[in-house]
Parts: structure tokens; C-alpha cells; sequence
């Protein structure tokens, strides 16, 4: 496999998966004619339901072909894993029924807002992310990846997306903002759940 096809047109998970895929030497492509296909509604409860909604009816665009859409977002313990599925969302006035995203640094500010009263050492939290492969609109596998973390309450970093400001990984003593597109693949939960998913098509092309 040299080439994976990824349901998305967001810069940033467009630059994730290729940090996650260069050590293997494999091109990671945006759907083709993405941005003129009908906007998938993710309305599933799970991350993994939106992943398996993105990837069967984006699939069925490319027939034959083997298409990986992802979703992801932050569990923040202290606000009883919010923003989770409406991570991207988060800052909208009624995030579970938002039809539209809400940019990152409104999203990012109101997680500051709702964290300050809580202490530093409480605000503990991880992104999780679900990638689904589909192919002809039925989903084959799905792969997951967590990367556990402290939520802070100012920025720190100008890479990355979302969140990844916001996010110190005590393990390397950084925020995900602070990481090349590279380091950051092999701490993250997206980073993660892409080497399952290169795990198994291994096994599939072996049979």
C-alpha cells in the first residue's frame, strides 16, 4: 500500500496523518473532489459512529478503493468528558445540534473559561480518536488511539491544531502545539490509531 485516501479536507489531520505515514513511506491523499461532495452530518453519539458514518458514505464516492475517515476530539475529566464528540463544536451556543464547526481559537477559549476553577492537577484529560477503513460503503475495520494528558489554561505552541495548544503531554513535557508534525504521530491518539490501521491492512494484503 503506497497511497491511503483520508475523508477530510482539514489541514490539520491532513498533516497528522502524513507525519503518522512517512516513516513508511506511504502517501496519505485527501478524497479526490472532496470539498464537492454532499457534507457528511456527524451526528453519532461515539466518536467511532461518526468515523464508520464519514468513511462508508465517502467511500461509495471512489468505488473500490479503501477510504479512512477519522473522528477525534478531547475528553476533559473534570467537565465529565466534555467537549468529547462536540469537540469541534465546543464553542457554539448549542454545540450538539451546531451545523457547523466553530474555529479553534473560540473553541479553545471557552475551555480555558471552563476550566479555571479547577485545580491545575485536576484537569486531566486525553484525545481520542476513532479511524474507520470503508470500502463500496461498508465499513471493514476500525482502529482506536488515546493519548492521555493535563489541560492548561493559557497557549503554549504554534503547531498543530485544535486543542494541541492547550494540551501538555507530561511524558515528553510539551504541548502537542509544540511538536513537528513527525514527533507529534508518535504520541498522539490519531498517531496511534493510524499504525492499527497500517497493522492490518499488512494483514489483509498478506492473505
Amino acid at each position: 500500500m503506497n497511497r491511503v485516501l483520508v475523508a477530510t479536507s482539514n489541514p490539520g489531520k491532513l498533516r497528522d496523518f502524513a507525519g503518522a505515514a512517512a516513516p513508511h513511506g506511504i502517501e496519505i491523499s485527501p478524497l479526490p473532489t472532496f470539498a464537492s461532495l454532499p457534507r457528511v452530518v456527524e451526528d453519532g453519539a461515539t466518536f467511532e459512529a461518526n468515523a464508520r458514518k464519514k468513511a462508508e458514505q465517502y467511500s461509495l464516492a471512489v468505488p473500490g478503493e479503501l477510504v479512512i475517515a477519522d473522528d477525534s476530539g478531547l475528553e476533559v475529566d473534570a467537565l465529565g468528558g466534555a467537549p468529547g464528540v462536540h469537540s469541534a463544536r465546543y464553542a457554539a451556543d448549542e454545540p450538539h445540534i451546531a451545523e457547523s464547526n466553530t474555529d479553534d481559537q473560540a473553541n479553545n477559549a471557552k475551555l480555558i473559561r471552563e476550566i479555571n476553577a479547577v485545580a491545575p492537577h485536576q484537569r486531566t484529560g486525553r484525545f481520542v480518536c476513532w479511524i474507520a477503513a470503508a470500502r463500496n460503503g461498508a465499513t471493514l475495520a476500525v482502529f482506536t488511539g488515546k493519548a492521555e494528558g493535563l489541560i492548561l489554561d493559557h497557549p503554549s505552541g504554534h503547531n498543530g491544531f485544535g486543542y494541541d495548544p492547550l494540551f501538555y503531554f507530561p511524558e515528553i513535557r510539551k504541548t502537542f502545539a509544540e511538536l513537528t508534525a513527525e514527533e507529534k504521530a508518535h504520541y498522539s491518539h490519531r498517531g496511534a490509531a493510524f499504525r492499527s490501521f497500517l497493522e492490518w491492512a499488512a494483514s489483509v494484503d498478506a492473505k
